[in-house]
């Protein structure tokens, strides 16, 4: 089974074109920066510190044909724009993962569009799954590091007025992967002191 996992980025509302003047709510930002690591928790018993980072090529096979750009991964009474509808587009360049939304003209997409626009809402998450990664490990900075090298499914993009990591439900679940880790780490200890006995 895949894992499906969120991570936290910036959004903006766009500038308007100078050429072209309309009463369209355009967002954008990054859902994801490439080779970047992120903290996703320190182990109080080990001192390991695990990272995550998403490579430039992560997203080669990503499938983003039905990617919905919503609130706080919300329902779906609250989908503000979708690759259905070529209402919110991506593309990768040398930064990382791009995406442009026309945010929707209903009472919740003007409420949303003015909170991103005053500045109350400027991070974004998004849920997708991992296919692939690599894992480096640095016993003498004590760190672990977990590189996405193959995303499958990119499920949505959205604007959070929350991002804290340690609050979402899909967090604790990439928490759980390095307790589990630790946990292996523990038990394998624990088999060493007792051989030495």
């Amino acid at each position: 089974m895949q894992e499906r996992v969120k991570r936290i980025m910036t959004i903006r509302a766009a500038l308007p074109n100078d050429d072209a003047v309309d009463d369209r709510m355009i967002v954008e930002g990054y859902a994801a920066v490439f080779n970047s690591p992120t903290v996703l928790w320190k182990s109080s018993w080990s001192g390991i510190t695990y990272m995550e980072q998403i490579d430039p090529n992560a997203f080669a096979e990503t499938n983003m044909n039905d990617t919905i750009f919503n609130y706080n991964h919300g329902d779906m009474a609250l989908v503000l724009a979708s690759t259905r509808s070529k209402t919110l587009t991506m593309e990768t360049d040398a930064k990382g993962l791009k995406i442009r939304a026309e945010i929707a003209d209903t009472s919740v997409g003007r409420d949303i569009y003015t909170l991103i626009k005053r500045g109350d809402l400027d991070k974004m998450s998004f849920a997708f799954d991992i296919t692939s990664q690599t894992i480096e490990e640095d016993n003498e900075e004590n760190t672990y590091l977990r590189k996405i090298t193959g995303i499958g499914n990119l499920y949505d993009v959205s604007v959070v007025n929350f991002p804290a990591y340690d609050d979402t439900s899909i967090m604790a679940r990439a928490k759980n992967y390095f307790e589990e880790r630790e946990a292996k780490l523990r038990e394998r200890r624990h088999r060493l002191e007792l051989l030495t006995l």
